[in-house]
């Protein structure tokens, strides 16, 4: 199993940054990528940013330009710098990896609890 723990989210206002981590543990034997997604209520979950083992990103139109995504492969962690925070950017932030385990031999998605980003406008 991966366990995925997040940290860093907490309110901020229009124009203002947050980072968020993520670090991944477990008997992973390749993450072949780490990313964000993020919920906000009444609205389904969606793509914000990934970040492949290559250090290959790609991010939502909404975020581009704003935020930036980074990764630590010798720690397994994942970071989204987020700037000119928007009221829109409030949502439940989730980590999400992609990772083959020792325990399955097999690949599949692993998710964390998601943490709380608000934007007071």
């Amino acid at each position: 199993q991966v366990q995925l723990a997040e940290s860093g989210g907490g309110m901020a206002q229009a124009g203002g940054s947050l980072k968020l981590s993520c670090a991944a543990s477990g008997n992973i034997l390749r993450l072949n990528f780490m990313g964000w997604y993020r919920q906000a209520p009444g609205k389904e979950r969606e793509l914000v940013a990934t970040v492949t083992r290559e250090r290959s990103t790609n991010y939502a139109d909404s975020v581009k330009g704003r935020f930036t995504i980074s990764k630590d492969n010798a720690k397994n962690t994942v970071y989204l710098q987020m700037s000119s925070l928007k009221a829109e950017d409030t949502a439940v932030y989730y980590c999400a990896a992609e990772a083959l385990t020792l325990a399955t031999l097999s690949t599949r998605m692993y998710w964390g609890q998601g943490t709380q980003v608000t934007v007071s406008s």
